[in-house]
Parts: structure tokens; sequence; C-alpha cells
């Protein structure tokens, strides 16, 4: 069984500024593509203290690399007005080197090479005019899902290495840029355009062990306007290997979680407004929940146009994160580069401040602080209480790499000794990271 109840993954798939990952044609007739893609990210990381979650750490540094490539092809074709076929198929390759991460969930001898996304979809073009444009969307196999703000899915993103169990959760490396994001399982279908209103409803199943192998029908239920995004979403989860599951994932087995969610501007240029209410059911024990709300500026008309956002964040004691991940930068999801990904809290039993300020003094370059205030709602489950400041910048240096490095600063209040998760004591653990990510 997994020693930690409560563990997280990171990714930097969308830490790319916007730059989606391209593809290189290889054949196009204007009906029929077929494209090579490629995605290189590699990550060098040093954390001057080590954290109990794993269990098996001791006081001390930690420095070790996180590397993966993701290669294959992908495809689409015009079915001569009956819509549109498409699909991928990618393989990965990732590894850890080194001592491995600092909280111990890795060891550095992590390797694999195996297929990531396999899929196949059909998308209606203008079939159901009444739908809009691709009104109709349905896609089979294994493929990356986000849900809203990927505040309770994002990928099957937790990507532990041997240092659990003698191995048995590991999924071959790159724990901190959870290199693998895919469900194994998936039958997605997307009603509705991207205007007005629009549903998907889906089946999702894990083939992740720290994810308890989890199994999900999912539905949501949305209206989209140039203001914003307001979003109803249902998750029953069906399924779960008792094996595998920590005492909080084995309520999930019949668990049902709600949530209301909104995004946008409301018609104001430089506003930023999102939020979201979860409410979970559980078949065994009392209801849990989880909620935030988030506002920023951005100040576009003075130089470098800063922007500055704060967000409050509550998540009940029992709470289940589920397949959170990030979605909008540093801080969504994964709340501290530190505590977000080795010493807690991973969104449950707690209270989060954050203020994230960003500004692009060249338009290649972008830099940025966030802060972070933890603040422990129970401390009889474990202190997680601390601040954390992270200070970062991304550097586009071509339409194909960026480099991205950061410092983090993170002071708990408690060593693990006295009930936190800093191994030895409760000093200020100066953090670095370094990350190159490249896409074709």
């Amino acid at each position: 069984m997994l020693k930690s109840p409560k563990l997280c993954a990171s990714t930097l798939a969308l830490l790319l500024s916007g730059a989606h990952a391209h593809a290189y044609e290889l054949y196009g007739d204007g009906d029929s593509h077929l494209n090579a893609t490629l995605e290189a990210v590699f990550g060098l990381f040093h954390s001057q203290e080590n954290y109990a979650p794993s269990g098996r750490l001791s006081q001390g540094s930690s420095a070790w690399r996180e590397g993966y490539f993701k290669y294959g092809l992908s495809f689409d074709k015009d079915l001569a007005g009956k819509g549109t076929a498409y699909g991928a198929a990618n393989i990965l390759s990732s590894g850890t080197w080194g001592d491995g991460d600092a909280a111990g969930f890795s060891d550095g001898s992590e390797r694999r090479t195996q297929f990531e996304d396999v899929y196949l979809g059909w998308r209606s073009g203008k079939v159901f005019e009444a739908l809009g444009d691709d009104g109709v969307d349905l896609s089979f196999g294994r493929q990356n899902i986000v849900v809203g703000d990927g505040f309770l899915i994002n990928g099957d993103a937790l990507n532990m290495g041997k240092g659990l169990a003698d191995g048995d959760y590991n999924r071959g490396g790159a724990y901190y840029l959870a290199a693998r994001k895919a469900f194994d399982q998936t039958a997605v279908l997307r009603l509705g355009g991207k205007q007005g209103w629009r549903s998907d409803l889906m089946w999702l199943k894990s083939d992740n062990s720290a994810q308890a192998k989890t199994e999900m029908y999912v539905g949501t239920l949305e209206h989209v306007t140039p203001e914003g995004t307001v979003g109803l979403t249902y998750i029953d989860s069906t399924e779960i290997d008792m094996q595998y599951a920590s005492p909080t994932q084995t309520e999930r087995d019949g668990m049902k979680t709600y949530s209301l969610r909104a995004q946008g501007n409301a018609g104001v240029t430089n506003l930023f407004l999102s939020g979201e209410y979860a409410k979970q059911n559980r078949p065994h024990t009392a209801s849990e929940n989880a909620w935030y709300l988030e506002a920023g500026w951005t100040f576009s008309d003075i130089a470098w146009a800063p922007s500055a956002n704060y967000r409050y964040s509550r998540f009940s004691k029992g709470f289940d994160p589920l397949f959170y991940g990030l979605s909008r930068g540093y801080g969504t999801w994964f709340q501290g580069e530190v505590a977000g990904n080795y010493a807690g809290p991973f969104n449950t039993n707690s209270r989060i401040q954050s203020v994230t300020l960003k500004a692009a003094p060249l338009e290649s370059v972008s830099i940025g602080a966030v802060l972070f205030a933890f603040d422990t709602l129970d401390r009889g489950q474990g202190n997680t209480d601390g601040h954390e400041i992270d200070l970062f910048a991304e550097w586009r240096v071509n339409a194909h790499l960026t480099v991205m490095p950061l410092i983090g600063l993170y002071q708990p209040d408690k060593s693990a000794e006295n009930g936190g998760t800093q191994l030895g004591n409760n000093d200020r653990n100066v953090y670095s990271q370094l990350v190159f990510a490249t896409t074709f």
C-alpha cells in the first residue's frame, strides 16, 4: 500500500508559453495530412533539503536529472463531406538520473520506453450544423484528457519512480516533468462547437498504480462566450485496484464528485477571474469539498505588460485531489515547486494563498514570481504550514526551444521530527531547477 495518501506530480507541458507542440508534415494533399511529432524535455534539479513522504530518505540534499522524448506520427483525413478522421501514435522514452527527487519517489535508476498516445477519432465538420463546426467529436484510445482548469482532472500525470514499495508504482522516471500523462483507456464524446452550449461525456481508465488504477465516468456541461466559460462537472469513480490504494483512495470506489466552475474576463480586457467549487460524496465517510477564487489584472499599457494575480484556495481535510495537473503555469495546480512536488500540502487538508507576478521585458523573455502561504487545517494529520517564493524566467530561444530556470525559497514551520515533512530541520530550503523544452 502507498505509504503517503497525499501525493502529487508536476508537468511542464503548458509552460511552453502557449507554444503548442508543432508537427513536421511528411505528407499533405489538401484532404489528408501525415505529420511527424517530437517533444523533448530535460531538467536539472537540486534541493538543499529532503522530505519525508516516501519514507526512505534521510536528512541531506538531493541532486538529480530528468528527461523524456516523445516521438511519433499523427494524421487527419477529410471524409468527403462526412467529417474528418484523425489519430496519433506516440512512443515515450523517459528516465531519472542521480539521487532521485527530494521526496524520494524516484531513486535515479528509472528508465522506460513504451507507447504513450494511441488514439483514433472523428470530427463531424458540418454534418450536424445545429451543433456548429465539428459539433460532434468522438475519440477512443490512450490519450491525455483535461477538464476545465485542471483543478480535478488534467491527465494521468502522477509519475512515481522506484522509491515506493520496491518499485510497484514505477512509471519509468521523470517525476517532476510528469512525462506520462495519457489515460490508458478512454472513450470521449464531445458535443457542441467552440461557442455557446457544449458538453463532454467520457469514460476514463487509468493504468497508474499511484492512482489505484481508477476508472471514472465524467460528464461536463459548459456555456462558452467571449467573456468567459461557466461549467458543471460530474465525476463518478466506479472502480479501483485496492492493492495499490492509499487510505484516501479507497473511498474512490463509489465516490461522486460535483463541481461548478467559471473562468474569463467578464468583458473587461485586462481582467482575469477564475473559480471552482467541488464537493465529493463518499460511500463510507463524510463528504469533502474544495474551492478557490482567483482574480488578476494585466497592466497592458505599461512597459513589460506586468500582471498580478491573487488566489485563495481551500481543501477540506479529507479531500481527494484526484487527477489535478498544471494548466496555466507555475502554481496551477502544483502550489509551490517545493511544497507542491515534495513537501506538501498536496491539495488536501489546507488553506493556500498565492500571489503571482509576471512581466515580459522582451518579446522572447518573461519573468515572474509566485508567493505562497500554506496553512494546515487539521494538524493532527501532519503540519505543512510554511511559505514559499518561486522566482522564474521563460526564454523562448526560437520557435522550437524554451529554457526555464527557477529558484525556489521554501520555509516550513516545522521539521519532520515536529510534525512537518522536512527532514532534520526547518531551515529555509534553496531549491533550483533548469528545464529545456523542445517541440517540433
